[in-house]
């Protein structure tokens, strides 16, 4: 039961700690630019920075993107979870998460794309750098990322309003309250990166097109603002879990109390923990081996 729960909730983790990268190490150097009026770090830091964005950021859609693979097969395909979900395998995962997150980064170095924008005070990701690359960096690091997410969370959305509404009678399939919830949560932390991410993300694909044409066409406000907002993406998740789940909200009233009384951050941390998967739903083998 330990490891269903620590299974079902590490890609979460993993995600929280993609959003945390950013405000380790890139903000507070982004503060100081912005009270210098300049960067006055030199170049070494301003690579840092930048790879460390870019972590933040693929981090982020790889991780989110996990998350709904592993949603979909446990909600559609949940006689085949445990074998493919299993505490070995989600590691796996996880590693192969962040290697590929690492990989789609290093290429930057070599196409010299990460700089400092002095609209945004920061080092980050130059969209006119390369066409080609920042075409395929749209493509691969969030299109087809989301297009994943995308079928996947179609595919429960699917089978949840056919379980509510009865349509496979002859199949004992259930899914819990605390499935649609997780799921729920999970989904609406896609939309909001997908909205948030979108305006930069299409902003690059227009100038990368045509760069001579369209770039001084895109007013400076309209890309700061889409920059902002893609960061800003990296709060919201803390915000979404508490509004959302029901012991996430326990979890933080619990800290704001420890924060007066320390004593009380460890009174009942077995009582703790996120809403875990504690039971797969059930599914009768007829219903899983049919055609969804």
């Amino acid at each position: 039961m330990v490891s269903l729960l620590f299974v079902g909730n590490i890609f979460v983790v993993s995600l929280s700690v993609a959003d945390l990268v950013v405000a380790v190490y890139p903000y507070p150097l982004i503060l100081s630019a912005i009270f210098h009026n300049g960067w006055t770090m030199g170049n070494m830091h301003c690579q840092i920075s930048g790879f460390l964005m870019g972590l933040s950021v693929i981090g982020s859609i790889f991780n989110i993107t996990a998350i709904a693979i592993n949603r979909y097969c446990y909600i559609c395909h949940s006689l085949r979870y445990d074998k493919l979900f299993n505490l070995k395998n989600t590691c796996c995962y996880l590693c192969l998460t962040w290697i590929l997150t690492v990989v789609a980064i290093v290429p930057n170095f070599f196409v010299g794309s990460l700089q400092y924008d002095p609209r945004i005070y920061s080092c980050t990701f130059a969209q006119t750098v390369s066409t080609s690359y920042t075409i395929t960096v749209v493509v691969v690091h969030f299109i087809v990322p989301l297009s994943i997410v995308t079928f996947c969370y179609l595919r429960i959305w699917i089978l949840v309003i056919q379980v509510k509404h009865r349509v496979r009678q002859d199949c004992k399939q259930k899914l819990r309250a605390a499935d649609i919830r997780n799921f729920l949560t999970m989904f609406v932390v896609f939309v909001l990166f997908a909205v948030c991410w979108g305006p930069l993300n299409f902003i690059g694909l227009a100038v990368s097109i045509n760069p001579s044409k369209v770039q001084p066409h895109i007013p400076e406000w309209l890309f700061v603002l889409s920059y902002f907002m893609a960061y800003f993406n990296s709060c919201l998740n803390a915000v979404i879990y508490g509004l959302l789940n029901q012991n996430f909200r326990k979890e933080y009233k619990r800290i704001l109390l420890a924060l007066r009384t320390p004593r009380l951050l460890f009174t009942d941390a077995s009582k703790g923990g996120t809403e875990g998967m504690k039971s797969k739903p059930a599914l009768s083998k007829e219903c899983q081996n049919r055609k969804d």
